[in-house]
């Protein structure tokens, strides 16, 4: 993790935000009573919790991108850079299966062992990690363009992907590929991956002076591709013959996208004149995200609650999203100052030890 000091304050706030959405979805998925889930409450918990995936994926991109800019400012080869690019897939794969070996190894009793190989968000961040790894052989001033060109390619083909005869395939192939509700196939989220990493060269390519205007166009045109989207999701007729809207439609992905725009713009207007000495819980959610996605779903969804799941009323989902929102910030705050923790327990078992000593 990169000091405070070295990052972008905006898009930590970005993330911290996505992870206060996902965390209070996920609550409300998991313990509101059943009989409540068709209220207002429940709908808008889980409508706004649609957006924290893409904008993780997202944001991905813009640090993968920062990576392949920093190998090739280093002077490092196109071949170095891509092992240094394979080198982030592999370590987010490693992530995946060993968060996949944890809950399973939790609640062994109860969860066969195929669910070791379930597809979740941190192993569609390694595949398309991995094959857009290719992207490090060009310039930064190429990917741009080029990594939106493969967003939109990845977006477009997802309702032909879902048309497609998969039905010799193995599961998991499957799984990893196509569209599925339950599941984060290649089609459509790496789609997030390759605007981001497209976002993240231009950023990487600004001047200090250029990026108000920058951040204008990202608002703006966030906006009109957003609009622009909806609009075309409502016509009549489709160029697919099987396009689901919440499945696999590129339309749903630009306003997904749009959205994820206006919002980084937002953002950096939201931390202007912020400072890296300052905390701001927010943005400590956004510099520990994987910590917190890992311990909460073993918080929310694991055994530990199990007498609680879907038994809350509304009032006391709430209660439990603030209650698993202040738990998560305190291993958040643990998490990035732990080497001045253990100092502080080296120093009082010292003090301990010379007090022992001299009786």
């Amino acid at each position: 993790m990169k000091p405070v000091s070295q990052r972008l304050l905006y898009l930590d706030w970005v993330r911290g935000v996505a992870a206060l959405i996902m965390l209070q979805g996920h609550v409300f998925h998991s313990f509101l009573r059943d009989d409540l889930r068709g209220g207002g409450p429940y709908i808008m918990s889980q409508f706004l919790g649609g957006m924290p995936p893409a904008v993780f994926l997202f944001l991905l991109g813009v640090t993968f991108a920062f990576l392949m800019d920093s190998q090739q400012k280093k002077g490092v080869a196109a071949g170095g850079r891509l092992v240094a690019s394979l080198r982030r897939a592999g370590y987010l794969f490693a992530a995946a299966f060993a968060f996949r070996l944890q809950l399973w190894l939790f609640s062994i009793d109860k969860s066969p062992w195929t669910d070791l190989l379930r597809v979740d968000i941190l192993n569609c961040m390694g595949l398309a990690l991995l094959v857009l790894s290719a992207m490090s052989v060009f310039r930064t001033e190429e990917r741009i363009r080029l990594c939106a060109v493969l967003g939109v390619a990845i977006a477009a083909a997802s309702p032909v992907v879902s048309s497609l005869d998969w039905s010799g395939t193995p599961p998991l192939v499957r799984n990893y590929v196509i569209p599925d509700h339950n599941f984060f196939g290649f089609f459509p989220w790496a789609s997030f991956v390759a605007f981001g990493m497209s976002a993240g060269s231009i950023l990487r390519r600004l001047r200090p002076e250029d990026v108000p205007s920058t951040m204008q166009w990202f608002g703006w045109g966030g906006l009109a591709l957003a609009f622009t989207a909806y609009v075309i999701s409502s016509f009549p007729t489709s160029i697919y013959g099987n396009s689901d809207f919440w499945l696999n439609s590129p339309a749903l992905i630009f306003i997904k996208l749009g959205a994820i725009l206006i919002f980084v713009a937002f953002a950096w207007v939201w931390n202007i004149g912020a400072s890296a000495a300052a905390w701001s819980w927010v943005r400590q959610f956004g510099m520990t995200s994987l910590l917190v996605y890992w311990a909460h779903i073993e918080l929310v969804y694991g055994r530990w609650f199990g007498i609680l799941k879907n038994q809350l009323t509304v009032g006391q989902t709430v209660f439990a999203a603030v209650l698993t929102i202040v738990l998560m910030l305190v291993l958040s705050v643990l998490r990035t100052n732990w080497a001045q923790v253990r100092a502080y327990f080296a120093a009082g078992d010292a003090a301990l030890a010379r007090r022992v000593s001299g009786d």
